[in-house]
């Protein structure tokens, strides 16, 4: 790749300058090809965001007044816009008005906004207004919500859309702190990836704070007719108000998840940890967004099964939302990471063998990815290449489960002991900082490996981290409980399935037997699965996905209305995907997937339907 080379400690100054200074801030640094804006010259330090929220027009407008540094004293500033209105811009606290531009329009970027600044300019202030087809934005009428009385608005800044709802230096390398002023229909209440209010108020005009410098992907908005419940004295849980009691009740382990987050890595340093649960058209299962995470209804199951979410989001912010991907190549930082820290805290919080399954099922999605891409894929390397390409490519389950793999494998090699202190002074040493590959592979060598070739050998970076496919000295992963499932799986055809479901009955248990039955399922045993396990009408979202795509590969029509049903529903593209590749394989299915969407594309995000009109075009 060819590349524009920063001075990483200039930028680390200006950007976090009351941080610790490592001996590994002389690694050179990439420039991110995802964004216009030029850091190394002018840099974005504070927002102050003041907007309303306009459901009848579908669109925000307001003004951005942007804190900066001008590095370099030179005569402009570059922003990332995509489908923004500016109105008009003004620099100075005097707001005198100033000159912009826009350059050539890229269909993946959108187009920078120049403006024109002297050395002595500290604010810049953009007067802008959105799309109706901001990426970023969904807005849903009062059908959609569970409530069926008020319009919901949520945002989806990951990777590079929130240049479609607010003007900003849209890279994860890039960090600033914010306050912002939301004006909403008097009856709904704003939350943001900030300090909450917990109720409604009389004038719909909200206000925010974000002290911890953030990068532009975690700026979120949602606005709806919700509802607080506290779990307990820093957790707690917005929903629609039909939700709140349902979802409090799932989320009742949030506060002990946070604890024994904290005496892993540190502590959480966000003040509050709350979880917003939005209308199932979200397209993803949570978002980390810092202080509220947005989750999905689809983990609602009733039984607690499908929490690990929130373990995921939770631990985001260490990994991501605290030291974060310099760059959208390097994602695997923040989900590789993630992924291992998640996994640490289920154990903490469920015990060894509910960690060993979802061990065992990331594994096998890990297998699934590889060969699905080849082996020799350069998409499966950790450190990507996207240049070029939306980085929202780069969300597969390479980054997660390839990098929750290679950090299992330094754990073995080190022992957990002595890995966890490394862990723990990565986090503290990059608080609130961005990090690149070779900033980390660097820092792990100095730190860790420090020079041990018996250690080096056993980790292998070089071919974890920059090569394709799966090392071979990856970790055997095994699960007892799984262990007995393939005994059961191995007699299935030999026996009647009478009263498995006694002895398959957690979620991960029933992934992993539908994952793992035999080829060329008959009519007759898909009806004697479903009447055993009740698979069709499931309410447990995961197992019903699974559970479909067998059922459109075996044309078991029982299931068609419930697929149907499904998927006008729910939004989450980690269902969609799988379910819509599976029926475009015959003419028939095909067409009745095109049926579906063109019912349900408008209960989609824009980050669903985008992927889903690429399969179906």
């Amino acid at each position: 790749m060819k590349t524009t080379r920063l001075l990483l400690a200039l930028l680390v100054f200006t950007i976090s300058c009351n941080q610790k200074t490592s001996q590994t801030d002389n690694v050179e640094t990439e420039k991110d090809p995802h964004t216009f804006s030029e850091p190394d010259k002018a840099v974005v330090k504070h927002l102050d965001l003041d907007i309303k929220v306009n459901f009848d027009t579908k669109q925000i407008s307001g003004k951005a007044s942007w804190s900066i540094n001008n590095i370099a004293k030179t005569d402009h500033i570059i922003f990332d816009t995509k489908l923004l209105e500016i109105q008009k811009v003004t620099v100075g606290a005097d707001e005198k008005e100033t000159k912009f531009s826009f350059g050539a329009v890229d269909s993946i970027l959108g187009k920078p906004l120049q403006i024109e600044i002297t050395d002595a300019d500290t604010l810049v202030h953009i007067y802008y207004t959105t799309s109706k087809d901001a990426g970023a934005l969904q807005w849903l009428e009062p059908q959609q919500t569970l409530g069926k009385k008020q319009p919901f608005l949520f945002t989806q800044s990951e990777p590079i859309l929130a240049r479609s709802w607010v003007p900003s230096q849209d890279g994860p390398g890039i960090r600033f702190t914010y306050n912002a002023t939301v004006s909403v229909p008097k009856e709904l209440l704003a939350v943001m990836s900030a300090e909450n209010p917990q109720q409604k108020n009389a004038d719909g005009v909200y206000h925010f704070k974000q002290t911890h410098p953030i990068p532009s992907y975690l700026l979120a908005l949602a606005v709806g007719d919700l509802a607080f419940k506290p779990v307990d004295e820093r957790t707690g849980v917005y929903a629609e108000p039909a939700m709140l009691e349902k979802a409090a009740w799932e989320f009742a382990d949030m506060g002990k998840m946070v604890t024994a987050a904290e005496k892993l890595y540190g502590p959480y340093r966000w003040g509050r940890y709350d979880v917003l649960v939005l209308p199932p058209s979200f397209p993803y299962g949570g978002m980390e967004n810092p202080n509220l995470t947005f989750a999905t209804p689809t983990v609602i199951a009733g039984d607690r099964s499908l929490v690990s979410l929130v373990a995921h989001e939770l631990a985001h912010s260490w990994s991501g939302n605290l030291v974060t991907n310099a760059t959208w190549n390097d994602m695997w930082l923040n989900e590789g990471f993630t992924t291992y820290f998640q996994q640490r805290i289920t154990e903490a919080v469920y015990g060894p063998a509910e960690a060993k399954m979802q061990e065992v099922l990331s594994r096998q999605a890990l297998t699934d990815v590889v060969k699905e891409k080849g082996a020799t894929s350069k998409d499966t390397k950790l450190k990507g290449d996207y240049k070029g390409r939306d980085p929202d490519e780069g969300s597969s389950d390479i980054v997660y489960d390839k990098g929750y793999a290679f950090l299992q494998t330094i754990e073995a090699a080190a022992g957990r002991e002595k890995f966890d202190a490394f862990l723990k002074d990565y986090f503290n040493t990059y608080a609130f900082q961005s990090r690149n590959t070779e900033q980390f592979v660097d820092y792990l060598n100095k730190e860790l490996i420090k020079g041990d070739k018996a250690l080096a050998g056993k980790i292998m970076v070089n071919e974890w981290v920059y090569q394709p496919g799966i090392p071979k000295n990856i970790p055997p992963s095994i699960s007892e409980d799984f262990t007995k499932i393939d005994s059961a799986i191995a007699n299935l055809r030999k026996a009647p399935v009478t009263g498995l479901h006694q002895h398959i009955k957690s979620t991960n248990e029933l992934l992993y037997f539908l994952s793992h039955l035999p080829a060329g399922l008959t009519t007759g045993e898909m009806v004697q699965l479903d009447k055993e396990f009740n698979f069709t009408p499931s309410g447990n979202s995961e197992v019903q996905a699974a559970w479909y795509v067998l059922a459109i590969h075996h044309q078991y029509h029982p299931a068609d209305a419930y697929i149907e049903k499904f998927l006008t529903e729910v939004g989450r593209r980690k269902f969609l995907r799988p379910l819509y590749k599976e029926m475009i394989k015959t003419p028939d299915g095909k067409a009745w997937a095109q049926r579906i969407y063109a019912k349900a594309r408008a209960n989609y995000h824009p980050v669903s339907y985008t992927t889903i009109d690429e399969l179906l075009k």
